[in-house]
C-alpha cells in the first residue's frame, strides 16, 4: 500500500503537468494497468560517458533524483553508446545497452516500465530508443518513454530560465550543442529564437556538428559589440566535445577572431534546475501516454476532436 499511496500523489502531481501535453497524449493512469502482481519500473537511459568525474555530477546526480521521487520504484539505467560501454566493460564497470536492460528487466518479473532518457533534443537518439521500446513492447504489459530535455516551448522556456540565472549583460554566452546534421537541429535554432523574444541579446547558440556552426555564431558577433566571450556546453554530459572541441578548438577561434574568451565548463546535467525538467518529463508518464498517429486517425474517423495536421 506505501508504494500506491506513494505512487497515487506523484499521479496528482503529473496530471497539473498539462503542459507536457497535446495533440498525440492522452490521459492515461498507469496505475490503473496494473493488477495483482504486476510490478513499476524505471529506466534512465543515458548516452553515457567514460569520464567519472562528469558522470557523478550528471548522470548519477539526475539517477538520484529519479530515486528520491520515486523511493518505492525499482530505478535502473542504460546506456546509449556503445563505445562507452565498451569501454567501461574494459574497466569492469557493467552497463547495458536499453534493449538489454529492458531484457532484463522482463527476466526479473517487471510488467509496466517508464523509460526517461537524458537526451537534449528530439533527435536519432530519441528515435533510437523509441525503435528499441516499440521493438521489445510485446514483453510488458505498459511502456512508456519519456521527452528529452527540450520538447514543447515550456519546456524551452525552464531551461532558458534555468541557464541564464546570475548571468550579466556584459558578457556574450555561447551555448555549445553538440549538434545534428538531419531536421531536427531546427530544435536549436528554436532555442535562439527564443532567447531572443525573450530579450536575451547576449546568448547565442551554436553546434559542433550542425547548424547553428561556429562560423554562424561568429557572424551574429561580429556587429554586436561585445568584446568578452563565454563559451558554455549545452550537453547533458559534456566529456570529449567540451575538453576538446570547446575547450580548446572553439577558444582559439574566437580568441583569434579577437573576443577575451573564457569557458564555464558546466554541464546541462550540472545544473538542478534543468534536472527537474528531466524529472517532470519522468512523472508527467505517470497519468500519460503517447499514442501512434494511425490511432489518432482513427479516432477522427470515428468523429473524435478536429485533425489538426492537414499539410497542404
Amino acid at each position: 500500500m506505501k508504494k500506491l499511496s506513494f505512487l497515487t500523489l506523484l499521479l496528482l502531481l503529473a496530471g497539473k503537468l498539462s503542459a507536457h501535453g497535446g495533440g498525440n497524449i492522452v490521459h492515461s493512469d498507469i496505475m490503473s494497468t496494473m493488477g495483482p502482481g504486476d510490478k513499476l519500473a524505471v529506466l534512465m537511459v543515458h548516452f553515457g560517458t567514460t569520464h567519472a568525474d562528469t558522470r557523478t555530477v550528471t548522470i548519477d546526480a539526475l539517477n538520484e533524483l529519479a530515486r528520491q521521487n520515486f523511493p518505492d520504484t525499482e530505478l535502473r539505467e542504460a546506456y546509449t553508446s556503445r563505445i562507452v560501454i565498451r569501454r567501461l566493460g574494459e574497466q569492469g564497470m557493467i552497463r547495458h545497452n536499453p534493449s538489454d536492460a529492458l531484457k532484463q528487466l522482463q527476466a526479473d518479473g517487471f510488467t509496466h516500465i517508464l523509460i526517461q532518457p537524458s537526451t537534449v533534443i528530439d533527435g536519432v537518439e530519441m528515435e533510437s530508443l523509441h525503435h528499441d521500446a516499440a521493438a521489445l513492447s510485446g514483453l510488458f504489459k505498459e511502456i512508456r518513454v519519456g521527452n528529452p530535455l527540450l520538447y514543447t516551448p515550456e519546456d524551452y522556456e525552464a531551461v532558458i530560465d534555468a541557464l541564464t540565472a546570475g548571468t550579466d549583460t556584459q558578457t556574450a554566452y555561447v551555448w555549445v550543442g553538440h549538434g545534428t546534421y538531419d531536421s531536427s537541429t531546427a530544435q536549436y535554432t528554436m532555442l535562439d529564437y527564443m532567447l531572443r523574444s525573450k530579450g536575451y541579446r547576449n546568448f547565442f547558440i551554436g553546434t559542433i556538428e550542425g547548424f547553428p556552426a561556429q562560423e554562424d555564431v561568429l557572424a551574429q558577433l561580429a556587429d554586436s559589440g561585445f568584446t568578452h566571450v563565454q563559451l558554455v556546453p549545452f550537453m547533458f554530459v559534456a566529456g570529449e566535445h567540451a575538453k576538446n572541441d570547446i575547450a580548446q578548438e572553439w577558444k582559439a577561434a574566437f580568441e583569434e577572431a579577437g573576443y577575451r574568451v573564457s569557458v564555464r565548463m558546466e554541464e546541462l546535467g550540472e545544473n538542478e534546475a534543468v534536472r527537474r525538467v528531466y524529472l517532470s518529463h519522468l512523472k508527467f508518464l505517470l497519468g500519460h501516454k503517447k499514442i501512434g498517429i494511425m490511432e489518432k486517425k482513427s479516432r477522427y474517423a470515428q468523429g473524435g476532436d478536429r485533425d489538426h495536421h492537414d499539410d497542404h
